[in-house]
């Protein structure tokens, strides 16, 4: 039994098609509101979950935050070596979308059920997920990650003991319509008969 007519869900597929990453240069306010977010999160947690664990949490950087997050950006910036001109430009990535929202795991690797992986799967679920419900409700957004995801004060930040700091997406409103970074297959090369 189908659950939606075949027109809005000719509707919700054409919204799915249309969804590009946008990168933070391409993002202007409004970013999501308190309630868009909470309903991003929601869609994040309709993500196929073997055994139910929810092995993520999300994060939301905005306003004041995001100078504090700048601040561990630089350092991190600073323990690698860089330069100041460098330095100065991880601080700017903090800065550059109006709103960022850092992506947690926290994978049970001895759970008796749901295997590491399948857990893995999950988290990248949800975080389709809760792009598609940005998408949808009119924002754009990209994520993000890079070394600073495993340096020591910005994992100090955002992490408790037994997650891994993913990245951050980045939210706003697209300045225009996104395109594709890269050229796809056919969906044909994709989907094949086993076997």
């Amino acid at each position: 039994m189908r659950s939606m007519d075949a027109s809005a869900g000719d509707a919700l597929l054409a919204g799915l098609l249309g969804r590009f990453s946008v990168g933070a240069k391409h993002l202007e306010e409004p970013a999501p509101s308190l309630e868009a977010l909470h309903r991003m999160t929601e869609a994040a947690l309709r993500a196929p979950d073997h055994a139910g664990l929810v092995p993520f949490r999300f994060a939301a950087v905005r306003g004041d935050a995001r100078e504090r997050l700048a601040d561990l950006f630089e350092q991190a910036a600073v323990l690698a070596g860089k330069n100041p001109a460098e330095a100065s430009l991880d601080r700017g990535r903090a800065l550059n979308a109006p709103l960022l929202v850092a992506v947690i795991a926290r994978i049970d690797p001895g759970h008796p059920v749901a295997t590491p992986h399948e857990q893995w799967m999950t988290v990248g679920g949800a975080l389709t997920n809760f792009l598609n419900a940005a998408h949808a409700l009119g924002y754009g957004g990209k994520m993000l990650s890079g070394a600073k995801v495993r340096a020591a004060p910005v994992v100090a930040a955002f992490c408790e003991p037994g997650e891994q700091l993913v990245g951050w997406v980045v939210l706003g409103t697209p300045r225009k319509a996104g395109s594709p970074k890269f050229s796809k297959p056919d969906a044909a090369e994709v989907m094949r008969d086993w076997p």
